[in-house]
């Protein structure tokens, strides 16, 4: 691939862009809003004035709703050799363009398993695709040289070629996407109205459950709006098993024994059920996941604290896995969770406390 169109310089766009402009590929830059083109060819992603001939490939960046109608428009120009689009479901739009009378050899969906709660050209990264999956759909009718471009495409990004139909594709991200999203917007609205003396009482927990609660509403329900079905069955199932849990729970303050032991035990099914479906998400680069042990140090809010923690764990030979910052409340400190195999735990351990660290295990 020499040369590529990025149609929609938002992060998904942008990054993409970034990525191939990295690579020495040539990158035309456009998008409705002038000025986010603008701000992207300014980030390094490419130029933002239009190619001058073909191009190899058009890569359609934007929301779901309007994916379709952007391919159609590109494709009848003719000006790329091949045509993908990135949008977080599949088979609402391949739906659109059959309809539209669309020939679809040189069209193939996909979709990079990768963003962040924000948005915008600003906030796209080169890296933002490495290491994660960046799932294909082809179909029969589908071009084995587009089909070419596009694992190029995948590569040169630094990502991870899944290949899935596509309708397998929305049940799929329905329930690793979608619905997480929903619950995790459904848990900070109880936030929202909560007494102030509750919500100072945050911590970590409630950070991770509610982080992609700040992604943007307008973004979410075009999503949605191209997935309904399959995020609506995902959430019946969870439902039913809320029902239970709430069943449960007040079962727990009967004063009949036996309802107490029942709703332990609807309790503790949840939970292991829970514990059950966590060890299948995938680990460090998509691997099985591991078992860490974790050594918690105490550290102030001051500019170096984290450097030199991990510069003395380097001294200590012992590999950081994952790394968790828990910030006190109302003081100018924190407990930093480094996470390392187990076997280096009490080496880490010894050898920062030698430094002088303050460590919880």
């Amino acid at each position: 691939m020499k040369t590529a169109l990025v149609i929609g310089a938002g992060l998904i766009g942008t990054s993409a862009a970034l990525a191939l402009a990295g690579r020495g590929v040539t990158v035309h830059l456009a998008d409705h809003d002038p000025d986010r083109a603008r701000t992207a060819a300014a980030l390094g992603a490419g130029s933002d004035a239009p190619p001058p001939g073909r191009v190899d490939l058009a890569i359609v960046a934007v929301p779901p709703a309007h994916t379709a109608a952007v391919l159609a428009g590109a494709m009848r120009t003719g000006i790329a050799r091949g045509y993908i689009d990135v949008a977080s479901v599949k088979s609402g739009p391949r739906r659109e363009l059959e309809d539209l009378d669309i020939d679809l050899g040189a069209y193939i969906g996909t979709h990079p398993m990768a963003g962040k709660e924000t948005s915008g050209p600003l906030a796209a990264t080169a890296d933002l695709f490495e290491g994660r999956p960046w799932v294909l759909t082809p179909m029969p009718d589908t071009d084995t040289g587009v089909l070419n471009l596009a694992l190029e495409l995948v590569a040169l990004c630094g990502a991870v070629p899944v290949v899935m139909d596509a309708a397998a594709h929305d049940r799929a991200v329905a329930l690793v996407s979608h619905t997480p999203q929903l619950i995790s917007s459904m848990v900070a609205a109880r936030l929202e109205s909560a007494d102030e003396t509750f919500v100072r009482l945050c911590g970590q927990g409630i950070h991770d459950v509610t982080r992609i609660a700040a992604s943007d509403p307008r973004m979410w329900i075009e999503i949605l709006s191209a997935n309904p079905g399959p995020v609506a069955d995902v959430l019946a199932d969870v439902a039913a098993d809320l029902d239970e849990t709430v069943e449960s729970l007040r079962a727990l303050q009967s004063a009949d024994e036996a309802k107490r032991r029942g709703g332990a035990a609807g309790i503790a099914n949840i939970l292991s059920r829970g514990n059950a479906g966590r060890s299948r998400v995938p680990g460090k680069h998509g691997e099985a996941p591991a078992a860490y042990e974790t050594v918690a140090v105490l550290i102030g809010d001051r500019p170096g604290e984290l450097a030199r923690i991990f510069a003395d764990a380097g001294h200590a030979g012992v590999n950081i896995e994952d790394v968790r910052i828990d910030h006190a409340t109302g003081q100018q400190a924190g407990l930093v969770q480094l996470m390392v195999g187990p076997a280096a735990a009490d080496a880490l351990g010894a050898t920062l406390r030698e430094r002088g660290w303050s460590i919880r295990r």
